[in-house]
């Protein structure tokens, strides 16, 4: 009886272990980061952003990105400004206090990445796809890219003369391993 349990276990464990797979590295985002938005007019930052990274270049089918941004953290330099940003015409920051990005897929493209994921703002969500370029060293790096929103797909606002309707986010975000 023990001849054979010994090579059934054996077989059971080398089994399972195939499916067994290798998680991503995991990355906590550093305070220094920097989360900008900008047009004509106007232009700003958020101020508070978190989330789950889980990144790794040689296993881009494991990495997953799961953002926050607080919208109550907008900075325009101006507080009127900010002040109507938090109204129901443009973001509502009452009834939805956050900007949430969470990814569904990470590829290599060029030099760089691209994520695929779901952006959502004042409650819409959409698909969007979000470039990046990921420079490492050591125990540390640094998420960095740009993309176009067009805040009239997420209602945020009216589209008129006085405000663009397609907004440029930049972002850097250093992180270290955890």
């Amino acid at each position: 009886m023990k001849k054979l349990f010994y090579p059934i276990i054996a077989g059971l464990l080398l089994i399972t272990s195939a499916f067994v797979s290798v998680t991503s590295q995991e990355w906590k985002i550093e305070d220094n980061f920097s989360i900008k938005f900008t047009s004509k007019d106007p232009s700003g930052i958020f101020k508070v952003f978190k989330g789950s990274i889980n990144f790794d270049e040689t296993d881009l089918a494991s990495s997953k990105f799961n953002l926050t941004i607080d919208v109550n953290s907008i900075s325009m330099g101006n507080g009127m400004k900010n002040k109507k940003a938090m109204t129901a015409e443009w973001f509502d920051a009452e009834k939805y206090p956050t900007i949430t990005y969470t990814s569904s897929k990470v590829e290599k493209s060029g030099n760089s990445y691209l994520i695929t994921g779901v952006l959502k703002i004042k409650g819409i969500s959409k698909n969007y796809k979000i470039p990046f370029d990921f420079k490492k060293s050591g125990e540390t790096g640094t998420f960095t890219g740009a993309f176009d929103v067009n805040r009239i797909d997420f209602k945020v606002g009216k589209s008129s003369g006085a405000v663009p309707d397609i907004m440029k986010v930049e972002y850097t975000v250093p992180v270290n391993k955890k």
